[in-house]
Order: structure tokens, then sequence, then C-alpha cells
């Protein structure tokens, strides 16, 4: 060979060396080299998220399939909390693994970033959604995404957010009758026809419209994020009957003065209710429940449809709710905002390949962790910028046949159990873990509540049908840190208001958050915790990790 052959040669061995480094080191290749890299069989996700759904206010009734599908066959998370009480900013702490201070969605408003220019541009190009597609996940998203999506000064309905390869959008906020959907950019508007409308029964119908067209040669990820159990409460009518003789539970908080323990907000206003507006809650109690069955109806079927498909035993489905709600605690009627056990304590029900079935966990998670969770089981690489940790130790039998368990599930000797053999090491990691969970929210105000004009502006979500009890405010604005370990179960929370006022809660001796003990803190503990408060508010990816199990 002569020297401009050999200066070529080494020209073409130099560029596929280079190549080959970029390939291998891309976050971005495709499932098909994954899965030559690894030799592994990569699973399905089925994703479902419900609006308002609690857990601490029975809202569990109506789910008998999940419970019996996901629960016993799978593993309940029974300390599960959201990074915020309110459905955009928690909704985007889903998507991207990060704090609401980090992915800056801080309220409902445009202004506040629910679906604004600084998301899309942003924190939305870099959801768990966008790395699933980018390696090889067929995406798949159907019903409330962000409740001002759709919005014509922000792109409307042509907008399809980065990473989802069928797109079924709902415009705005929960509906169940007379919206509008996005299907892949296009608008498709609905009526009030029961047997063609009801939105949580058309987002089963896309769901299964996107399995009939799936070959499963490629693993998928499908989000299916109904209505239930969010306000205006319509059931779908063959359930409009249940629950008839049911009330809102009344818990030692239900429809009491808020006295001086409490901020502001929760001061103000009709209480303790009167008898009419009590009659209100407990009608959208029930109601609420009525909405769920359909959504227990629709989990049953697809995990039949998966199975049917043999597709089951590949494919971890994923059962919880944006936020908690509240009927009556503290004389406050329908809502969440606030941050109390009602409003931040959600359902969390997972299955799948090396989950164990039957389990209750509590270890305690935060939404946050949803992100990482799942990009982790995909086996694809977590982002260095998401606050939450991954689930995967926690909640399967690894190949090492570990798992981590609740204090109930503990062995008494190193035998082999019957999932298989427990690594104390990893157990022992987990079981130590104090975890430190942020919670925050960013008030709103308006300057006029239609049909409570006497109202001052600054206040929100004042409802005439509901004495115009406000349930926000624009400086009702707050951070709390949710402790829980084997020594503590703490709320430790700051207002920035007037008052820059305070609550601490016990919630081992408290359950109800009814005494507020923060005047009771010493000095140096009280310190320690407004300091702990100050650094996660202000911290990013594994800082925040760190700061989690940090010990006051």
């Amino acid at each position: 060979m002569d020297m401009e052959g050999q200066q070529k040669l080494y020209l073409f061995l130099g560029f596929a060396l280079f190549v080959s480094v970029i390939y291998w080191s891309s976050p971005y290749r495709t499932h098909t080299d994954l899965s030559q890299a690894k030799q592994t069989q990569f699973p399905n996700f089925v994703f479902i998220l419900t609006d308002d759904q609690d857990v601490v206010l029975n809202g569990m009734i109506p789910m008998s399939n999940v419970m019996k599908l996901i629960g016993n066959h799978g593993v309940t998370l029974s300390n599960a909390y959201v990074a915020s009480p309110l459905c955009c900013p928690s909704r985007a702490s889903i998507l991207t693994g990060q704090y609401v201070h980090n992915h800056g969605t801080i309220n409902n408003s445009i202004s506040g970033q629910c679906s604004g220019v600084r998301w899309q541009e942003g924190p939305e190009k870099k959801t768990f959604a966008a790395h699933m597609h980018h390696n090889g996940y067929r995406t798949f998203f159907a019903g409330k995404y962000l409740n001002q999506y759709g919005k014509t000064n922000i792109g409307g309905l042509n907008h399809i957010p980065p990473g989802w390869d069928w797109w079924i959008g709902l415009k705005g906020n929960s509906r169940y009758y007379n919206y509008t959907l996005s299907i892949n950019g296009t608008p498709e508007k609905h009526g009030s026809d029961p047997s063609k409308d009801y939105l949580t029964n058309i987002v089963r119908q896309r769901a299964f419209d996107f399995l009939n067209l799936s070959s499963f040669s490629k693993p998928f990820f499908m989000m299916l994020s109904v209505p239930a159990s969010h306000a205006p409460f319509t059931p779908e009518p063959k359930y409009s009957k249940n629950y008839t003789s049911l009330k809102a539970p009344r818990t030692k908080s239900f429809n009491i003065k808020a006295g001086l323990g409490k901020h502001w907000l929760l001061r103000q206003g009709v209480q303790p209710l009167p008898n009419n507006i009590i009659e209100k809650v407990d009608d959208a109690f029930r109601n609420r429940l009525r909405t769920l069955l359909t959504v227990d109806d629709m989990v049953q079927d697809v995990i039949q449809y998966l199975e049917l498909k043999h597709q089951l035993e590949n494919t971890y489905v994923v059962f919880t709710s944006d936020n908690g709600y509240h009927l009556g605690q503290f004389s406050l009627p329908v809502d969440k905002r606030e941050p109390y056990e009602t409003d931040i304590r959600v359902p969390f029900l997972i299955r799948g390949p090396n989950v164990p079935e039957g389990k209750i966990i509590n270890f305690p998670t935060s939404n946050i962790d949803l992100a990482p969770t799942f990009l982790d089981l995909a086996g694809l690489q977590i982002p260095k910028y998401m606050d939450g940790i991954s689930l995967k130790p926690i909640i399967t039998v690894e190949s090492t046949n570990s798992i981590a368990v609740d204090d109930n599930d503990i062995p008494v000797d190193k035998k082999e159990h019957s999932i298989g053999k427990y690594n104390f090491s990893n157990f022992k990691k987990y079981r130590e873990l104090r975890r430190t969970l942020l919670v925050e929210h960013s008030g709103e105000g308006r300057v006029v509540n239609e049909g409570c004009e006497y109202i001052p502006s600054g206040m929100n979500g004042c409802n005439p049908n509901y004495a115009c009890k406000c349930e926000d405010s624009s400086n009702n604005t707050y951070s709390c840190l949710r402790q829980i370990s084997d020594g503590e179960n703490r709320l430790f929370c700051k207002w920035d208001d007037d008052e820059a006022f305070e609550e601490m809660y016990d919630l081992d001796k408290d359950p109800w958050q009814l005494n507020n003990t923060v005047k009771s803190l010493t000095k140096n503990v009280h310190k320690k915790l407004r300091n702990l408060l100050r650094n996660m508010q202000r911290c990013r990816g594994s800082r925040c990790i760190d700061l989690a199990s940090f010990v006051v």
C-alpha cells in the first residue's frame, strides 16, 4: 500500500473509532441498539394518573380492580406524597422528576408557567417521555396534560409536547363532557352524549386503538391521564346512584374552627360550615367516588387485554394521583392546596417484572421519584438534573434476589424466602434511610371572584356554592418538610406571608394535624429545620437527594 493509501486507511480507522465512541456514549441511542448492547428484553409501561384522588379520606373505595389487579400482584407504597398539592405543578414534577423550584411551573396559571412558554422551551423538552422516545420507546398519551394546555397564546392544540408519538391531549382543565382534544395536533370536539363523549371512556378507547395497532416488536410507554375525580364530579350515568348512603369522613378535623395555630387563610370566612354546605360536601364526596368507578373499569380492561396479548408479564402498571383532596377539614369545603395529609398524600401502586406480589412498603416517596424510576426500570440513564431517586431497588426483586420490604416482613434469619433471598446490605441501606420530602405551593389570587364580589382582591377559589369560602390567595405561598423515618413523623412548614407563619406537627401523636407545636421546638432544632428547609428550597439534583437524608 502506498503512502496515500495508508493515510486514507488511518483516517478511516480514526473516524470509525470516533463514531463508535460517540455512538456508545450517547444517551439517545435507539432501543434496538440498547438491546444489542445489553441483550435484555425491555419492559412496557402503563401509567394511570388520576386527578385529585385522595387516599386519606377513603378515595380508594371504588378501586377494587386496582387493588386486586395491581396491589395484590405488586407493591403498594403507603407513604407516597406529592411535590405540590396542586395539579399543574405536581404534574410538571411527575414529568420532569424535579421539585417545583427547579421546573418553574409554580401554579395553574400561564404566568405561573402552567404550559407557558418557559415551560415549553425548557423543562418540557426534558421529560421522561422525551428520554424514552429517544431511546426507542413508542409513547402514547391520552387525557389531561397541564391545566392551560391548548390555549391559543401558548401554541394552541397544534402544540405536541416533545417525546409523545401518539398525542390525545385535553384542552384546558378536567372535564367529562363538552371538551376539545388535540389528536396529534388536530382539534376534535366532543359533546355530552354519554355513549360516545364521556372522557374517561374516550381515554380507554384511544388506549385500545394504540394497543390494537401495536406489533409489540418495540416497547411502549402509555400514559392514561383521566379526569376523575376532579370537579365537576360528573359520574358516568350507570354509576350515578352508587354510594347513596355514604358521607364525607367525619375526621377529627372535619368542620372545626381553625384557631390561631393555623395560618391566616384557614382562619378566614365562615367556620364552621353550615349544614347546607356540609350536604354539598357530602354530595361531592359521593360523586368523586362514582367518577372513579369508570377508571377502575378501565384498569381492569387494560390489564386483561395485556394478558390476552401475552404482554402483562413484561409490563409495569403504575397507578397514582397528581395530588390529594380535602372535604370539610378545618371548615374548608372542597379543594386541595394545603400542606396537610389529605392534600399531599396519594395512592401509589405498581406491578410488573420482578415486583413482588402483595407487598406494602413504607419507604417515603415523592412524585419526583416517578420519572427516574421509569427510566431506571427501562434500563436508561437517569439525568443528573432530576431531583428524585429511582425506586427500582425498593420495589423490585433484583437479579441478586434482594428485596426491600416493610418492617413486618423482616425475616428472623437469613434463610431463603419464598420470593428469593434478602440482600441485607441493600435492605439495611433503605431501611435506615431517613427521607425528608419537600412540598411547595405558590398561591394565586384574583381581582374579582364571581359571585363573591365582596371578597377582597388577592383571594382565589371563592365559590358562591360553598359560602364563598376561599381556598387560596396570592400570599398563600409556603414550603414544607415532610420527614419520615423510624424515629419521627413530622411536618414543618413556613409561609411567605406578612406573619412568616410556621406550623409543625408530630403525626404519630397528632395524625389529623390539630395542634401546631412549632413553639415547643427547642431553639437548636428550630434553627436546623429552618436551615434544612432553606437549603432544600434551593437544591438541585444530587444535592436534593443528599439533603433528603440529613438528620436534624
